[in-house]
């Protein structure tokens, strides 16, 4: 089968078209940028064009560009084509506002320790997949980070689903927390009779979820901060923060779940080095000077305090630096009060805030007007914040930053290149 992706360089677009790469179809793939992830793409065998080629079965499509139909071609989005998969396979979906990611990496990885061979489509790229963010299995699991953004989840027919947390996010898409809440009901309810739903019992609003069950029959496992394995997990693991700590305590329930001894969980979550964009450190030189860099993917109020205080956790001692990338004018806008407590309270030591990512296809409106981080840097007010554009940042951190100390890039959009001239 002729399969071509519009969108081939988007995280999950790109997982997916190695999937099918991988069980023999012809892949092709166009898309608006190249990047790394269309070079590992072309690297694996599978053509970049700029067109729909001629006679093509199927087309899979991101679903912020959909395309004109085609007579005779069947046409897919991301979320359609990946929840066909999870029809197929005994699936685990991670999901929840954060750390899917890292969730969905641990679990995949415990898997493989335990010699159950699973197939994992995640959203970052993994030194364990060979830089990729897909792996090839041939059991029956299949392991997905299922994302909630435009209500893609709904797609998915999982028979685990692990849920991290839940807080007010994508408000372009959802009108507000109890939208969020209803539609994760209508996910859960995708959970056949002798499915399990695997929850954190901390999260305040997962805790509202559970009392609009409209499974009582459903089966549930809980994990919590307050479990003895949180001490040793946190003894244990190489990425910091509570954060990655609940991620783990996810991931061992997964793994308790279907099984898998402790002692197996446990040594595939000591070995998990991170991944890609998340909290990411490399050892770096930036004019002369020797830095720790760490480039990390958080966008939301939550995921930024998480970063800066696990960097703070990790080298107390540390001067830290961050180079900030707000993403998207939607999310800025409607959790701008959120930002500003968040960024305003961090005890780092400089903060550069830089122009807002604008994501194709995700901006609504006159949204533009309204918000922009010169007016997120003079609400948050503190000497030590400072908005710079972009191009002007690589010379200021030449000029300023020393020897030593802790450099932070963070932001979901291209912010992750600013040094690539200079390091």
């Amino acid at each position: 089968m002729k399969v071509h992706f519009i969108g081939i360089g988007g995280i999950g677009v790109s997982a997916l078209a190695q999937y099918y790469s991988a069980k023999g179809h012809e892949v092709s793939g166009s898309d608006l940028v190249f990047s790394e992830i269309t070079e590992l793409l072309k690297k694996k065998g599978i053509k970049i064009t700029e067109n729909v080629p001629e006679g093509v079965d199927l087309i899979i499509h991101t679903p912020a560009a959909k395309p004109e139909p085609i007579p005779g071609v069947k046409i897919l989005s991301y979320p359609e084509a990946l929840g066909e998969l999870t029809k197929e396979y005994f699936t685990v979906a991670v999901s929840g506002t954060h750390g899917k990611s890292t969730t969905t990496s641990m679990i995949g990885l415990t898997l493989i320790k335990a010699g159950l061979d699973p197939t994992v489509i995640v959203g970052t790229k993994l030194k364990e997949f060979g830089d990729s963010n897909f792996r090839e299995g041939r059991s029956k699991y299949l392991v997905i980070e299922a994302d909630e953004w435009n209500f893609s989840f709904l797609n998915y027919w999982p028979k685990i689903i692990v849920l991290t947390n839940i807080e007010e996010e994508h408000l372009d898409c959802y009108k507000d927390l109890n939208h969020i809440l209803k539609t994760y009901q209508e996910y859960i309810s995708h959970l056949s009779k002798d499915g399990l739903l695997i929850i954190n019992s901390d999260d305040k609003n997962i805790s509202k979820l559970k009392t609009q069950n409209s499974k009582p029959q459903l089966k549930t496992q809980n994990f919590s901060l307050k479990q003895k394995e949180a001490k040793e997990l946190k003894k244990i693991l190489q990425v910091p923060g509570e954060h990655n700590i609940y991620n783990a305590l996810a991931a061992l329930a997964l793994a308790r779940s279907i099984n898998i001894p402790d002692e197996i969980s446990f040594k595939a979550l000591s070995e998990y080095r991170g991944a890609w964009r998340r909290f990411d450190i490399r050892e770096v030189e930036l004019n002369n000077k020797k830095l720790t860099l760490i480039y990390d993917y958080a966008h939301h109020p939550t995921e930024v305090e998480a970063t800066l205080k696990a960097a703070k956790e990790k080298f107390p001692e540390k001067k830290i630096w961050c180079v900030f990338q707000p993403h998207q004018y939607q999310r800025t806008f409607y959790l701008f009060d959120n930002f500003v407590k968040v960024l305003s309270e961090t005890e780092i030591d400089k903060l550069i805030i830089t122009d807002i990512y604008d994501v194709a296809g995700r901006e609504k409106g006159d949204i533009k007007r309204k918000v922009n981080s010169k007016k997120l840097v003079d609400k948050i007010n503190k000497p030590w914040v400072k908005y710079s554009a972009k191009e002007e940042i690589n010379k200021y951190l030449e000029q300023n930053i020393k020897e030593g100390q802790i450099l932070i890039i963070m932001g979901a959009g291209d912010v992750y290149k600013l040094l690539d001239n200079v390091i």
